[in-house]
């Protein structure tokens, strides 16, 4: 079923919309807009504009007022102030490195559905008594991977994972086949030398391929 972007939107909406949430770190605002426009023209909608430059706030802003038919996100939110001034930008969804209260208990502030970062199984048990059962496995191939995960769909039956860092074409399919993962996390969607060329060509073509990559976990 079609999410309808409009609408509030859940964390498991977010994570369903697609089969990679494209983890983006851009440094110009004036490749915001036409960044956004190249991926959703390739079916990626949901974007995770991480704050790791200054510029980063902006470039949410840009997106969420110029490209209705994006969902602009933020990542790398690691403080109830991160998330203020992320969901001031326009964020719709909010992306930790790892999980804290005062994270968790900004985003039901803010109203704006939250993919917490778990590495064990303690971090998976914290998040999940504040509420939280959609969650980011962080970073996921450095943090057992695939057996990971395996390992936690015993005693996490309930919970469901994006995992991200170390994700590539290479692996993706092996993460998506697992029935406890319903999207991963990627940077190789926006590679930095399309950014400073503004091959947007490439990245409508590498969105679309993300699609072809699910299709091969089935």
């Amino acid at each position: 079923m079609s999410i309808d972007i409009k609408k509030p939107l859940s964390a498991l909406q977010v994570m369903r919309d697609s089969p990679v949430i494209p983890v983006i770190v851009l440094s110009d605002v004036a490749h915001a807009v036409p960044l956004a426009r190249a991926l959703v023209a390739g079916g990626i909608r949901m974007l995770e504009v991480t704050l790791r430059t200054p510029q980063a706030l902006a470039c949410i802003e840009a997106i969420a007022r110029e490209v209705p038919e994006a969902v602009a996100g933020a990542g790398t939110a690691r403080s109830a102030a991160d998330v203020q001034a992320c969901a001031m930008a326009g964020a719709r969804f909010i992306v930790s490195p790892g999980y804290t209260h005062a994270v968790g208990a900004a985003c039901r502030d803010a109203q704006v559905p939250l993919l917490p970062g778990v590495a064990t199984s303690s971090e998976i048990m914290m998040a999940q008594e504040d509420g939280f059962t959609e969650l980011k496995f962080f970073p996921a191939v450095q943090a057992g991977g695939v057996a990971m995960l395996k390992a936690w769909s015993g005693p996490f039956g309930d919970v469901r994972f994006c995992p991200t860092g170390g994700i590539t074409t290479a692996n993706a399919a092996e993460f998506l086949a697992l029935p406890n993962v319903v999207c991963v996390g990627g940077s190789w969607l926006v590679p930095g030398d399309a950014l400073a060329s503004g091959d947007w060509a490439r990245v409508t073509e590498l969105a679309r391929q993300a699609f072809q990559v699910a299709r091969r976990a089935v």
